[in-house]
């Protein structure tokens, strides 16, 4: 009479009998070459014997083959988010991985779409950066493939705003845009237009609404401060100036939401015949390599971007279970394209 099968013991429930993460699990049983701690390793080796655990030998193949760091961005022709790529891949050198990426364009269902299809490549680990990735997302699907894909071993980081469990890094744009704002003011502007970007983008609305708090703060009148939303780009600074050119009379300062949009205001300012800085300051956010190389070089907020996409490949690659949330702040970095006003308004 033939035995009854014994029921399938599975990584997952070696994890929960050791007390530690799958991915630990997975490193002690499939063979990796990253080093796990004696404790946890002995744990691990104890449980799987006490289960009768037997390795799928596909499964530790495939495991084996891709020991990549997927980054899924919303857009790859950004300088800021090729400061950020550049970095990943410097760090992930010194971790025995190497890093893809994916764009989504920044929209939820293309976010969750990928997803999918990547987690049937078993990548080492997921970052996501975008302005902002909530919870609630496509009803919550996303999360729910996330946790999914952790669940199967593998680690999410995002890079951005999220309320997601996973590890994550943020920028604080309120606090470095006020700042700007403050000095702004600060320098004796008081007429001010605010190149606000996209609505729908939460880290450049962050900081307009910083800009405006420092403005104000430093004694600019609410009725003096026009905000101008516009693409995230150096066409959408470009076309927002040209739009506008017709109340530039009093404007003394304009405040861009990134470099980029700055860059291009700069130039339809100048083929208009309205000197910066002599005329108009101008401002940016990000600190962009651009930033440096156009003339003149632009007063903007320095974000540490490729400190975060080293920090990502490090949380990625950790060996901790409970979720890392950091945050980081930007700096004032004052350079030729903003100039104190002391004439009479």
């Amino acid at each position: 009479m033939p035995h009854a099968a014994r029921p399938t013991v599975t990584l997952h429930d070696v994890a929960a009998a050791a007390g530690v993460s799958v991915s630990t699990a997975s490193r002690v049983l499939g063979g990796s070459s990253r080093t796990v701690a004696p404790e946890y390793q002995e744990r691990v080796l104890a449980a799987a014997a006490t289960l009768r655990y037997t390795a799928d030998a596909s499964a530790r193949a495939m495991r084996r083959a891709s020991d990549s760091i997927t980054l899924i961005v919303d857009d790859l022709t950004t300088p800021s988010i090729g400061m950020v790529v550049a970095a990943m891949e410097r760090e992930a050198r010194t971790a025995g991985a190497f890093v893809t990426v994916s764009s989504t364009g920044g929209t939820p269902d293309r976010q969750l779409e990928t997803v999918r299809r990547l987690r049937a490549l078993r990548p080492r680990a997921i970052v996501l950066t975008s302005s902002r990735l909530d919870a609630d997302l496509v009803g919550g699907r996303l999360l729910g493939e996330l946790r999914a894909y952790e669940r199967d071993g593998g680690r999410v980081v995002i890079v951005g705003d999220t309320d997601m469990p996973f590890d994550s890094i943020s920028f604080d744009n309120h606090a470095a845009a006020r700042a700007l704002g403050a000095y702004v003011a600060e320098t004796g502007h008081r007429e001010v237009v605010i190149l606000a970007g996209d609505v729908a983008r939460a880290n450049v609305t962050t900081r307009a609404t910083g800009f405006i708090e420092g403005l104000r703060a430093g004694g600019v009148a609410p009725d003096s401060i026009r905000v101008v939303h516009c693409e995230v780009s150096r066409r959408g600074g470009s076309e927002a100036i040209r739009g506008s050119l017709g109340g530039f009379t009093d404007v003394d300062a304009v405040l861009a939401a990134n470099d980029l949009i700055a860059v291009g205001a700069m130039s339809a300012l100048r083929a208009a015949g309205v000197s910066v800085p002599a005329d108009v300051s101008v401002t940016g956010f990000d600190d962009i390599q651009l930033a440096v190389d156009v003339m003149p070089r632009l007063t903007t907020v320095a974000l540490p971007l490729a400190d975060a996409g080293a920090e990502a490949i490090r949380l990625a690659v950790r060996e901790g279970t409970e979720p890392a949330h950091l945050t980081m702040s930007g700096h004032l970095v004052v350079r030729d394209s903003a100039l104190p006003r002391t004439r009479p308004r």
